[in-house]
């Protein structure tokens, strides 16, 4: 049979804001048994928030002898907004040991974005087959059913959730027609379905909550599609630089490789930024990111490698966590390397993949983080102890300054 999907009612050609999806499959996806039981509720109560910097340890992969499939291992860790009302996004992790068999996955709340930490993804969709690995993300839109398998065995990585938008290439402005993630790069697969009629489960969330549904046959049926409604990867490493090379910084969002728009004009739902290897040439300047409080909320991931003054424990598989207006920036040891040595052109992040969720939306923190992960904890405030005002240090050359220019402090 031929079935259509689109985002709006009488939806007949795809634009930026109605993407769509079209599918020709030979069995009838609509027939299925009633959804009837209703599974956990994935954690996804956002209860709590915290004016002060989180951290979280490394989760655990699960070692329990029963198996914990992606869906089963799903923790959410913040959020806000609500599915209902199209707007919002939610912070998760998965931490999974088997493989999903005769079992799929349907998200209806908003659209996924999947980073493996540990292990590789092999994901089967209806529209076909994604291997993801590690440095590389993978995009699975709202309604579309999935599977993963783990071909690697236990696996880990973070998901961030969008309700009400989808994730587009920033406007690159003045740098023109490229940089940062260019659109040649990003890979969907290809149509690929089976034939199948043994018994198959269907999860799918709703509001935060999962049901199961049973049916007769795959959901993996679909011999070919056209549109651009479609689940796509990328691999971050791909991802072109930019930055200042004479002095002073440019503003983080050159870091940014897919961003999602709010009902606020210029104010993004979610933005998702990477911090890879590059060369770092700017003189005359503090070369870390300033200390600051930005409005943003700010959550914060390690893929692989080494990020240097972030914690005193942040680890991949880790995160970290500062609300809007919360004061962050490197630690001591990090400020002191920036203020002292000679500015040489430099490679930083060698080896290393760091991401951030990064929302113009406050997000609260759910009962499972803060309390029933095991791996909460705060940042070691000692790494900035020893931080002082450096303009203290200048007085007398700025009192002399100033009395030539004839004025006093």
């Amino acid at each position: 049979m031929a079935q259509a999907t689109a985002l709006t009612s009488f939806s007949t050609e795809p634009t930026k804001q109605d993407p769509y999806r079209y599918q020709v499959g030979f069995e009838g996806q609509a027939l299925y048994h009633r959804i009837k039981t209703v599974l956990n509720d994935a954690n996804t109560i956002f209860m709590l928030n915290s004016p002060t910097q989180l951290a979280w340890y490394p989760l655990d992969v699960p070692k329990d002898p029963n198996s914990i499939d992606f869906v089963d291992g799903l923790k959410t860790l913040a959020g806000n907004g609500d599915p209902t009302l199209r707007e919002g996004l939610a912070i998760h992790m998965y931490l999974a040991n088997a493989s999903m068999q005769n079992r799929a996955f349907c998200n209806n709340d908003g659209d996924f974005l999947i980073l493996p930490q540990l292990g590789r993804l092999d994901i089967q969709t209806e529209f076909g087959k994604l291997m993801v690995r590690s440095g590389e993300l993978v995009v699975i839109q709202r309604g579309l059913k999935f599977k993963i398998m783990l071909p690697d065995g236990p696996s880990r990585g973070y998901i961030q959730e969008i309700f009400g938008s989808h994730y587009v290439l920033p406007d690159l402005g003045p740098l023109g027609g490229n940089g940062l993630a260019n659109a040649r790069d990003f890979q969907h697969p290809l149509a690929h379905f089976d034939v199948d009629q043994s018994p198959w489960n269907i999860v799918y969330k709703l509001s935060g909550k999962l049901f199961n549904c049973s049916q007769d046959h795959t959901p993996f049926d679909v011999v070919t599609w056209h549109g651009n409604y479609v689940p796509y990867k990328y691999a971050m490493e791909k991802f072109v630089s930019v930055g200042s090379i004479s002095k002073d910084h440019i503003d983080p969002s050159i870091f940014c490789v897919l961003t999602a728009p709010s009902k606020t004009p210029n104010a993004p739902l979610a933005d998702f930024l990477i911090f890879s290897p590059r060369w770092d040439v700017a003189s005359g300047t503090f070369r870390p990111p300033y200390y600051h409080r930005n409005a943003a909320t700010e959550f914060m991931g390690l893929i692989y490698g080494e990020y240097g003054g972030r914690s005193d424990s942040f680890q991949p598989g880790g995160a970290s966590y500062e609300t809007g207006f919360c004061p962050h920036g490197v630690s001591y040891d990090e400020f002191k390397k920036a203020t002292e040595s000679d500015l040489q052109p430099m490679r930083v992040h060698e080896g290393t993949i760091a991401f951030m969720f990064e929302s113009s939306m406050m997000m609260t923190i759910t009962d499972y983080a803060m309390y029933r992960s095991g791996k909460l904890h705060e940042h070691e405030p000692k790494m900035w102890d020893d931080l002082k005002a450096q303009f203290m240090n200048h007085l007398e050359e700025v009192k002399a300054e100033l009395k030539a220019a004839g004025q006093t402090l």
